[in-house]
């Protein structure tokens, strides 16, 4: 094998694999709780090459993420720590550095992109002094330069009037918007080494097509090395030169990605690839009934809804802007029915839907079972929550940490005086057998139940009122993709026992394709389109749907996209000064791509 030497920041040499910028030996790592250490990661060896896409996938629990804690040395202590093996990126093993010196290679020479941004992001720091203090402290730029590379980080993410982001706060943008300003920071330096955990998760297909792209012109630039985690086997097929399957810390394959997926060797990977939703398995699945035709009765309407967040500015604080979120948006559900809204992140699904759960100020009509919600009283507004219930993106923090779960889902029994104690807790009891628990899990607390078992809790407590309407908002879009055909598996059987109706957000378009009926396309606050499944994903009419399936990742190493459709100019903001027209949409289709939205 041929060697290079290099100096570590000790001084020392050592030899390493020519052209291996990391170099990873027999680690393991060791997690201490209450029966003693355990191994999560257990004698893992791998190599990244300069330029290489290196993917490594499995289930929640595999290992996968304290892998990349463990190569940053971000592991949590004194809980976890590295046991054995050693971390190599060039000559310099991290796992002998201290912090001082860790500090230095971070963000410069290996910089990581988090799962949950919310998390990641100082809540009260702004955007630019969080982009800012990384680019400062390893470069010799000036405050101005790199504010100014600060800005062009957020342009190259795709994050509309970036200099006026600089000014605003995490909690100020949404899930998409602040992953973006994730990986904005973490491409800011250009890093040798970039681990990319989840990191498009939270984001709509097509800014997830640009990211990805994002990702290989940096490496065609700078031949930067990445390590991809993922659960969402499409983009590994789009992105990975190599791939690594984990499962319960150990590595059970590795190999090229087109023999991964032509030819898994073991039983684990061939599952997780069963498992994979595509663009087409969908089509022509029907009901006992069609919903077209059937008798016109909803469980929801929705006619003409606006909502509107108000901004602030000048000296004395004064609202001068409105945020228009949602622009004239109608639609209705029926019982049985799974009507889709998807679009982009910040194109206004979730207010959407948070509007029919009456949990912010609106203006048009909203009627759930034959009562409109305008001009409810408290009481009549109480009753009405009985029938619309959601289930949330993340169920971790959806989920009282200091609750037993059992008394999670039987809260909103007790809220609304439903039954006996004892009926009570019989009833929770039927729930977790029904969504694929336990009765005896309903002691645990929301921490020791894995992301897809939260995700079911989470449903049993949406089905304690039996609701006639649930809003499913993004729901398994942070599940593996084992545990997602699972979960909605569950949901397709609950809706055929319970008759009840689905309001299904999401970005993810094939799964989209696998459970609706209806869909509803959203861009800037508007439906711009909405047909059943069939209509829209065999025969799309708007340009801007024709995007959102073309963007898909295909899961076929034999179908990779050269480059990812990009747009040509900026998305517009739904920004309006007071007193000016809201945005109308006039959507091209021009051949090559290009979607804009002006004013008429």
């Amino acid at each position: 094998m041929n060697a290079s030497v290099d100096k570590n920041w000790s001084g020392a040499t050592a030899p390493v694999a020519a052209g291996a910028v990391l170099d990873i030996a027999n680690l393991s790592v060791s997690v201490r709780g209450d029966e003693g250490e355990r191994e999560v990661v257990s004698n893992l060896s791998l190599t990244l090459s300069r330029g290489e896409t290196l993917c490594i996938a499995g289930e929640s629990g595999s290992g996968k993420s304290m892998t990349a804690l463990a190569i940053m040395q971000l592991l949590p202590q004194p809980a976890a720590r590295i046991s054995s093996g050693t971390i190599r990126l060039g000559h310099t093993d991290l796992a002998d550095l201290d912090e001082r010196r860790m500090r230095r290679i971070r963000g410069d020479r290996i910089a990581m992109i988090f799962q949950e941004p919310m998390t990641s992001l100082n809540p009260v720091l702004s955007i630019g002094r969080q982009l800012t203090e990384s680019i400062e402290a390893h470069t010799s730029l000036s405050q101005a330069e790199a504010r100014q590379r600060a800005i062009e980080a957020l342009k190259a993410v795709r994050i509309s009037e970036a200099e006026s982001r600089l000014k605003q706060f995490p909690h100020e943008l949404s899930g998409g918007m602040r992953q973006r300003v994730m990986i904005a920071m973490a491409l800011a330096l250009e890093p040798d080494v970039l681990i990319a955990d989840e990191p498009t998760t939270a984001l709509d297909v097509t800014v997830q097509g640009e990211v990805l792209e994002l990702l290989r012109d940096l490496q065609r630039q700078h031949g930067t090395s990445v390590i991809l985690i993922t659960h969402d086997m499409g983009v590994v097929a789009e992105m990975a030169d190599r791939v690594i399957i984990m499962r319960h810390g150990r590595m059970v394959e590795e190999g090229k990605t087109s023999d991964i997926f032509a030819r898994p060797r073991a039983d684990y990977t061939r599952e997780l690839l069963a498992a994979v939703p595509r663009i087409g398995s969908g089509a022509g699945r029907q009901k006992s009934r069609d919903v077209e035709t059937a008798a016109p009765v909803h469980v929801a309407d929705v006619q003409d809804l606006h909502v509107r967040f108000d901004l602030r500015g000048g000296v004395f604080g004064r609202v001068n802007r409105h945020v228009h979120a949602v622009e004239g948006v109608s639609f209705s559900i029926a019982p049985n029915e799974t009507l889709a809204l998807v679009g982009e992140s910040g194109c206004g699904k979730s207010t959407t839907a948070k509007a029919l759960a009456g949990l912010v100020p609106y203006s048009g009509d909203i009627v759930v079972g034959g009562r409109n919600l305008s001009g409810l009283g408290r009481d009549e507004r109480k009753a009405v929550r009985r029938d619309v219930q959601m289930i949330f993106q993340d169920p971790f923090a959806s989920l009282d940490p200091r609750m037993r779960v059992g008394d999670l889902v039987a809260e909103p029994l007790v809220i609304h005086g439903i039954a006996s104690r004892e009926e009570r807790r019989e009833r929770v009891a039927a729930l977790f057998e029904r969504v694929g628990l336990s009765a005896d899990q309903m002691e645990l607390y929301p921490h020791e139940f894995s992301g897809g078992q939260r995700q079911r809790v989470c449903i049993a407590r949406a089905l304690a009122l039996r609701p006639k309407l649930i809003i499913a908002d993004e729901s398994v879009s942070a599940l593996d993709v084992s545990v997602q055909a699972r979960v909605l598996d569950l949901l397709k059987e609950l809706q055929r026992e319970f008759g009840v109706a689905y309001l299904f957000i999401s970005h993810d378009m094939a799964v989209v394709e696998n459970i609706s009926d209806r869909v509803a396309v959203m861009y800037l606050g508007q439906i711009v389109e909405m047909g059943t499944r069939d209509q829209v994903f065999s025969n799309p009419r708007h340009p801007y749907t024709r995007r959102l399936i073309e963007a898909v990742p295909v899961p076929d190493p034999a179908q990779r996209r050269s480059r990812f459709a990009r747009l040509d100019q900026e998305i517009p903001s739904a920004t309006r000064k007071i007193g000016e027209a809201p945005l109308k949409l006039a959507l091209n289709d021009v051949g090559n791509g290009h979607l804009v939205a002006a004013e008429s």
